[in-house]
C-alpha cells in the first residue's frame, strides 16, 4: 500500500492470513515493473478468499451472509472492471497509486466493518 494504510487484523488467524496476502498483492503495485498481470492475480486470490468466507458463513449459518455476499460481489465487479483499465493503461506510478489507494481502503473498510461483525458471530459461537 503506498500511503501506508494500516492493516487490519483479524482474530480468526485463517481470515488474518488471507488479508494479509491481499494486501501484500497490493504492495506489489510499488514495485517500478509490476507484473502486468497483477490484478489477475489480486483478482483470482480475493476469489479464493471471498469463497472459503463465503463457505464458512455458510456453514455457521451466519445471519450476515447475503449483505456480505453482496460487498465481496462489488469488490469482483470493481476488479473486473480494473483489470481491463490496468492492462490498457501504461501503469504509471499516479495510476497504480491510485488502484492502491482505492483498492486497500475498501479492503480496510471492509476488513474493519462486516468482516468484523462475522469475526465477533464466528467467536461466539462454537465454530471457532
Amino acid at each position: 500500500m503506498f500511503k501506508g494504510t494500516k492493516k487490519p487484523s483479524s482474530d480468526l488467524i485463517w481470515q488474518d492470513t488471507q488479508h494479509n496476502m491481499l494486501f501484500d498483492i497490493l504492495d506489489e503495485l510499488a514495485l517500478e515493473h509490476p507484473p502486468l498481470n497483477l490484478i489477475s492475480k489480486l483478482r483470482f486470490y480475493a476469489d479464493h478468499h471471498f469463497l472459503v468466507e463465503e463457505a464458512y458463513m455458510e456453514k455457521v449459518l451466519y445471519p450476515g451472509r447475503d449483505q456480505h455476499v453482496a460487498a465481496h460481489n462489488r469488490f469482483r465487479q470493481e476488479l473486473t472492471q480494473l483489470e481491463s483499465e490496468f492492462s490498457n493503461n501504461q501503469m504509471t506510478l499516479d495510476f497504480r497509486q491510485t488502484v492502491s489507494n482505492f483498492l486497500s481502503e475498501w479492503l480496510v473498510r471492509h476488513i474493519q466493518g462486516v468482516d468484523k461483525d462475522f469475526e465477533a458471530f464466528v467467536i461466539q459461537s462454537s465454530y471457532k
